[in-house]
């Protein structure tokens, strides 16, 4: 077992892994073994940084970084790897098969699934779907972005606010105000977060809800918003 100690992050540009943060909010309170952790975070790891939503048994236990993280969890790398993995399974955070006589495992994702489901369909085999790439997610500017691209520079006192509104109203209701602000020449978040309340209280027209043309004629000119035309 080692004993040196971590020097540190060096000093430059650094990679990062993307870890959902469901996986901090309800997976690492249950998780008690450590073993488990590591198995688990490993995947995660390789899936993030080579695209594998798929790996097999026979990978992760020729794997030397992982098996040196287990190694300090007893002498026998292979079997606590297997004891990581089942308890992982039985969590419901990796997903197992066993395909051609060979351990596979998925995250329990949306594409993890997916590409579980065509690997047990015979759409494709094993190998070719360690690299079959996740479902992609078009990424969606954050609050603080829209603010500068199309307001201004913002002010710390401002910025809390636009995290409040961050975590209460969804990102493209927020996307959708700020596009009406800008269509409409009033670019102030006055303007904008008195869209997003509204909508909180009335509801969003987003084809889900009738409304009358009148009614959404002036959704955003009646009085109530005249006032927020000024900067």
């Amino acid at each position: 077992m080692g004993n040196s100690k971590f020097e540190g992050f060096p000093a430059g540009e650094l990679r990062f892994t993307s870890v959902p943060d469901l996986f901090f909010a309800e997976l690492l309170p249950a998780i008690d073994d450590l073993a488990e952790l590591k198995v688990t975070l490993h995947i995660i790891w390789l899936r993030q940084r080579g695209g594998k939503q798929v790996v097999t048994q026979a990978e992760l236990a020729a794997d030397e970084t992982l098996a040196r993280g287990l190694r300090v969890l007893g002498d026998d790398p292979g079997s606590t790897l297997a004891q990581g993995l089942v308890r992982a399974v039985a969590r419901g955070s990796l997903l197992h098969a066993t395909i051609e006589g060979e351990d596979v495992y998925v995250l329990n994702s949306v594409g993890g699934r997916l590409t579980l489901a065509r690997i047990q369909s015979g759409e494709v085999g094993t190998v070719g779907a360690v690299g079959v790439d996740r479902p992609s997610v078009e990424p969606r500017p954050n609050i603080f972005q829209l603010y500068e691209d199309n307001i201004g520079l913002l002010s710390p006192i401002l910025a809390d606010e636009l995290r409040d509104a961050e975590e209460s109203y969804p990102a493209s209701w927020i996307e959708d105000a700020f596009h009406i602000a800008v269509t409409k020449n009033a670019r102030n978040w006055r303007y904008i977060r008195a869209i997003l309340e509204r909508w909180a209280t009335e509801g969003k027209d987003d084809g889900t809800r009738q409304q009358d043309t009148e009614t959404k004629r002036r959704w955003f000119t009646d009085d109530e918003f005249d006032l927020y035309f000024k900067h």
